[in-house]
């Protein structure tokens, strides 16, 4: 009897074994995790560190996550931060006002007495909104003083900046950027973005320096030519600036060949109150207004300013926060980003500062989701390394602000993929062309991209992908930005009931 029960177990052991287990075909959803788990386990990455989540708008389902929770480095991944809360604090139609004021007087077209920029923070004083006329806003004011029956002012040019700090530098910005045009000094008086441009031409004659043009012709900056020309055969085409910290000397230096284009590069300079003021008496001058008296900074000036008997002799109003917010983050402007973020501040009544900026931005944040204790909100571009924040508190600021009434301004002003921004060449002749709108962030070992996508199915996800410490060249973690925006542009969920029934 125990033989044939041993035989008829064995029987039915063989028998289970022939049986095939018949496995449920993974769900649009589960290859896309897993591919994206190929994208994002890349070996070439194994010694660097991922950052990502990807979630659905509309239901909150998370589609993807890793390392969710951890602190990045974000780089310009930060504007996000700083322009969207903006909008909360600010408002999409708030403007700044800058203002000419005298506590003097006019007499025989002599204005007896000082006139005084009073700055606002506002930095679109520039040839940005109005095809490269630096100076067009001065020439309405000297205008303006024309108009008022002024010919001469016996007094000063005063930039009065108090409405900001003086840290002109975000804290952790490496002073390797100071010449460079993404780390222009911050400050409540601004002009032409606080640089200088430069347009570089090469010379008729091999071995000549090149010709050197400076926009605003300025006496502010002395420009040293250390640059020359080469053959036409030769493929020299490399110009470099440096600015000595605390002057405004300029060294240019490198080599054009004959028939290159002009080499076009922005140099920032130093003390830009000074250097706005100083600008205006020259544009005073130049317009037939003669000015005996100096160009100053405010801490400079010995009396104290009063303003209870000030007469105002002309104004400038930018253009709305809804507008401003597109140079922020479509060409990634950090000037801008820190004007705008030492604003909210200023306007809940201090002192523009980094401090006040965040104590302002924080509960719009905090009401969003993002978790305000961990994060580090160190400035408002990103420049500096010891910002941190993680995938999830991007994720959610974005989430965030997608249900606020002023979602549109901010969507639009992020970059579109192939289209326009610091995304115009990327995922170009792919579904993400035109559909992805995403925020970039690059310093050195920090590659970022955070925004929004469309499904083939129309659902709109939302993402945020952060590599930090990376070795490989920052294109390889582009690239696998890239494609994972073009898999979240083309995936559908399907129907997979439908799918079913014609097996």
């Amino acid at each position: 009897m125990k033989f044939l029960n041993v035989v008829f177990f064995s029987s039915l052991l063989i028998g289970c074994s022939s049986l095939q287990v018949v496995k449920e075909p993974a769900t649009p959803l589960e290859q896309l995790r897993n591919a994206l788990d190929q994208k994002f386990g890349d070996p070439q990455f194994e010694n660097a560190h991922w950052g990502v989540l990807i979630k659905s708008l509309k239901t909150g389902e998370v589609v993807y996550a890793r390392n969710e929770k951890k602190m990045f480095m974000p780089a310009s991944n930060m504007k996000l931060v700083t322009s969207s809360a903006a909008l909360k604090v600010l408002g999409p139609d708030y403007r700044y006002n800058t203002k000419l004021v005298t506590n003097g007087n006019i007499k025989d077209s002599v204005l007896y007495g000082d006139v005084i920029l009073v700055g606002s923070g506002d930095p679109t004083i520039s040839g940005r909104y109005n095809n490269g006329y630096v100076t067009e806003t001065f020439e309405q004011w000297a205008d303006s003083l024309k108009l008022l029956g002024i010919k001469e002012i016996r007094g000063n040019i005063i930039g009065d900046d108090n409405c900001f700090d003086e840290e002109f530098y975000g804290a952790g910005w490496s002073a390797d950027y100071e010449t460079d045009y993404y780390a222009a000094q911050i400050s409540g008086i601004s002009f032409n973005d606080n640089c200088v441009d430069f347009r570089i031409v090469p010379s008729a004659k091999v071995a000549d320096v090149c010709s050197v043009f400076v926009t605003p012709n300025t006496k502010y900056v002395t420009v040293v030519n250390q640059t020359t020309t080469a053959a036409v055969e030769d493929s020299a085409n490399e110009i470099s600036f440096y600015r000595k910290r605390g002057t405004n000397t300029i060294y240019v230096r490198g080599t054009i060949s004959q028939g290159k284009p002009p080499w076009i590069e922005s140099v920032t300079i130093d003390n830009p109150t000074l250097y706005t003021v100083t600008v205006l008496k020259e544009i005073f001058e130049m317009k037939g207004i003669r000015v005996s008296g100096s160009a100053i900074d405010v801490d400079d000036q010995q009396d104290t300013l009063k303003y209870d008997t000030a007469k105002q002799l002309a104004s400038f109003t930018s253009i709305p926060y809804s507008v401003i917010i597109r140079t922020i983050n479509k060409p990634s402007q950090n000037f801008y980003a820190e004007q705008v973020f030492r604003t909210m501040g200023k306007e809940q009544g201090g002192v523009g500062s980094a401090q006040t900026g965040r104590t302002a931005a924080v509960p719009v944040l905090a009401a969003w989701g993002v978790d305000t204790v961990r994060l580090r909100y160190i400035d408002g571009s990103g420049l500096s390394r010891l910002n941190l924040v993680t995938p999830s508190d991007l994720v959610a600021i974005l989430e965030g602000i997608a249900k606020e009434p002023y979602f549109l301004p901010f969507y639009e002003s992020l970059p579109i993929a192939g289209v326009d921004g610091t995304i115009r060449n990327r995922m170009k002749g792919t579904k993400a062309e035109g559909n992805v709108h995403a925020k970039t962030g690059f310093i050195g070992y920090v590659r970022s991209l955070s925004g929004y996508v469309t499904s083939a199915d129309g659902e709109m996800f939302v993402f945020s992908m952060v590599a930090n410490h990376y070795t490989v060249p920052t294109r390889l973690a582009e690239t696998i930005q890239n494609d994972v925006c073009v898999m979240l542009a083309e995936f559908t969920r399907g129907n997979q009931q439908s799918q079913l029934s014609r097996k």
